[in-house]
């Protein structure tokens, strides 16, 4: 996924967390997050927003992911609903992904990511066709170095295509350094881009969803 979209980088030495989370997440939210609000310039299909949100009751980290695509909403939804598929693989931080099976609206699949190679994150996903959302839960969490992992998404037709809205709630050893790491590697720079990753992906496969 992102994905669900979708793993989160353990940053090393922990040290760094306990010094510079407070810190950056001084720095960082005074820059704040855009807006959820898309205008109707020509840029808009690379917007992307990144919001920090109340996390789970039990702690860790949130998140809620806004963007557009350029494609109806019948297209989008059909890619995005498409798990046995042979394209994510096309993204940068995702190693192999594998569909493991589907019964009814519900499917599992597994991805392994680029920066811990050796965990396959298994994700159960449901499917809410009526209300065109998605409901996700990395069901190993241990194994992936994780206390919890889920999700949702929903999907909406705006007049420039597609809105896309994630939104998840993760815990694991130093999720609040990765959440607020305003550089490279951090969770606004995978976030923002898997998404503009999904946003030309989609472009190329539209025909594919077209019918």
């Amino acid at each position: 996924m992102i994905l669900p979209g979708h793993t989160f980088t353990r940053i090393k030495p922990w040290f760094l967390f306990q010094v510079f989370v407070p810190l950056l997440a001084t720095a960082f939210m005074s820059q704040v997050m855009p807006g959820e609000g898309f205008g109707q310039g020509n840029d808009d299909h690379d917007r992307v927003a990144v919001h920090h949100i109340e996390p789970d009751s039990r702690g860790g980290q949130a998140y809620r992911l806004v963007y557009l695509v350029g494609v109806p909403v019948q297209v989008y939804w059909k890619f995005k609903t498409d798990f046995n598929n042979d394209f994510l693989e096309s993204n940068k931080y995702i190693e192999k992904h594998r569909f493991i099976s589907r019964c009814g609206n519900t499917v599992i699949t597994e991805d392994e990511y680029t920066h811990t190679p050796k965990a396959a994150f298994r994700w159960k996903t449901t499917i809410f066709p009526q209300r065109r959302s998605l409901e996700f839960i990395l069901t190993n969490p241990e194994e992936c170095g994780q206390k919890f992992h889920y999700g949702h998404i929903r999907i909406e037709p705006v007049q420039q295509g597609t809105r896309v809205t994630q939104v998840a709630y993760f815990d694991f050893r130093g999720a609040a350094f990765w959440a607020y790491y305003p550089w490279r590697g951090g969770m606004e720079d995978f976030l923002t881009y898997t998404a503009h990753w999904e946003q030309r992906i989609i472009l190329k496969l539209k025909d594919r969803y077209a019918d």
